[in-house]
């Protein structure tokens, strides 16, 4: 039969000795903690009782939460998960905290809009996962989308003002 401990409260936390800490830890989370800087072990076992006591999670972030990390790459979440293994943590213990990112990184993510002032019209793009859609048309690239407006071969980036920002950034 398992021992329980009686589980601390936030306000106990600060009297806490190091290794009473890692014996908190190991009860709420399987496993000592790698780091065993007290303050690092008082804001996360301290952020799991207030989770517990406020009912957790909502569902709605967690299944937000589960989304995103389907969206990651795949090979990411291996290389990260075999690390884990090696290391000898438990893959139910353990997060995936890197989005590798796949995209432009000079676009905006899939969903958002790009508006630009040109002569008397305003022109909105979204972008989609595998385009733009303008006008009701979808176009492969922004350059596409640039020529319809203008007429002329334009770099699209260029046109919408995208590369600028990106140079602004670094």
């Amino acid at each position: 039969m398992k021992k329980r401990i009686n589980l601390p409260q936030i306000e106990d936390l600060p009297g806490m000795s190091a290794s009473q800490l890692q014996a908190t830890h190991k009860e709420l989370f399987g496993a000592e903690h790698r780091i065993a800087n007290p303050q690092h072990l008082r804001r996360k076992i301290a952020w799991h009782l207030q989770a517990a006591k406020g009912g957790g999670i909502p569902e709605s972030a967690r299944q937000y939460a589960i989304a995103v990390a389907r969206g990651t790459e795949l090979r990411s979440r291996i290389s990260d998960n075999v690390s884990r293994r090696q290391a000898g943590d438990s893959l139910e213990q353990t997060v995936t905290t890197t989005v590798v990112q796949t995209g432009d990184a000079r676009l905006p993510m899939p969903g958002s809009l790009i508006v630009k002032k040109y002569k008397t019209q305003t022109v909105v793009v979204k972008i989609l996962d595998n385009g733009f859609e303008y006008d009701g048309r979808r176009f492969a690239s922004l350059s596409a989308v640039a020529g319809e407006i203008t007429g002329t071969r334009w770099n699209g980036f260029a046109f919408f003002g995208l590369e600028k920002a990106v140079r602004h950034a670094r």
